[in-house]
């Protein structure tokens, strides 16, 4: 028995392009316990989606893990073939993606789709395959499921997509369900059901779950643990309640700053100043301090370290000090 069912070592993602190979994500490091609910969070373009993408086998053809390791239950899996890749994505390891109408296929039924997964992956036959997709489709509190079999995709309201998405997702029940913003161009009454149905799904079925998201709001109701992404790197990573309450790292702090607050009066809300770095450009040192107000000159020169205390790991120069009086340095690569 693993103590985690998912470890990433190291994990590096590059793009070609006409100009040559570009990194997307730049050797990041996780694990996720079994169980556990791991949010990576991060502006659009930090690397979360294409992580995530990669953990199944799913980069588009131009990409491609060009170091380190991705470790189900013990099983490397850069190294399995794209047969044996094949017979783990849905059923051991499944995803919920971002956007469901563009997801489903639009020219096959709700059941068909349904019903895919079960033939292949539990070698149920059609009759069989029907009744479990029914019932998948109740318990993801669709209504009149055996009529909603029938109806296509466009015939569902974006809501309801997604209920389908997440019962295609836990139809084999797989130990990991990653949720690439499950949320997203939802309502916030459809966003608080879904947060809700994924919750008492994973308390149900002992999943493990991890989720991409933006939305720190989402995270705080759902997460164990918080990773930050920054331009393709792990900047920060804890404990949701201390990643909320001792956010370490300046860009975490950031994210958390431009949340709207009911308890405070706010006319304005601070907001991190400049944009993320695109995949050409080469920034030397830290790649968050062109945006940092505390940057120094360490942080534009050289890469800083992982610095970890009481299992909060924080990539920042400014943590040196505390960090080697109280706990561990990990060296970067």
């Amino acid at each position: 028995m693993f103590e985690h069912i998912l470890e990433v070592k190291d994990l590096g993602i590059q793009f070609k392009t006409a100009e040559g190979f570009l990194s997307a994500v730049h050797g990041i490091s996780f694990n996720v316990k079994r169980g556990e609910t791991v949010c990576i969070v991060g502006e659009s373009g930090c690397g979360k989606s294409v992580s995530a993408l990669s953990l199944i086998g799913l980069l588009p053809n131009n990409g491609e893990v060009y170091k380190g390791a991705i470790k189900f239950q013990g099983k490397d899996l850069t190294k399995l073939t794209s047969d044996e890749i094949r017979k783990l994505r849905g059923n051991d390891i499944s995803m919920i993606f971002q956007e469901p109408m563009t997801a489903l296929n639009p020219v096959f039924t709700i059941g068909y789709q349904l019903r895919e997964p079960l033939k292949i992956h539990q070698g149920l036959n059609k009759a069989r395959a029907n009744q479990v997709a029914i019932d998948l489709l109740r318990q993801v509190g669709i209504s009149v499921p055996e009529q909603r079999m029938k109806q296509y995709p466009h015939e569902l309201s974006g809501g309801m997509r997604q209920r389908v998405m997440i019962a295609i997702a836990l139809a084999c029940n797989p130990k990991i369900l990653i949720a690439d913003e499950p949320t997203t161009a939802l309502d916030v009454t459809i966003q608080a059901q879904i947060l809700e149905l994924l919750n008492d799904l994973k308390q149900r079925f002992e999943t493990s779950v991890v989720m991409i998201t933006h939305d720190m709001g989402v995270v705080a109701e759902v997460a164990d643990r918080v990773i930050v992404m920054y331009s393709g790197e792990i900047v920060e990573q804890g404990d949701v309640e201390t990643i909320f309450n001792h956010p370490e790292h300046p860009y975490t702090q950031g994210l958390l700053a431009s949340v709207p607050n009911v308890d405070l009066e706010q006319d304005i809300l601070e907001a991190i100043p400049g944009t993320m770095p695109n995949l050409e450009e080469q920034i030397s040192g830290c790649r968050f301090h062109p945006r940092c107000p505390f940057a120094t000159d360490k942080c534009r020169e050289t890469k800083p370290d992982i610095f970890s205390i009481d299992q909060h790991d924080v990539r920042c120069w400014l943590k040196e000090a505390e960090a080697d009086g109280q706990a561990s340095r990990i060296i970067s690569n």
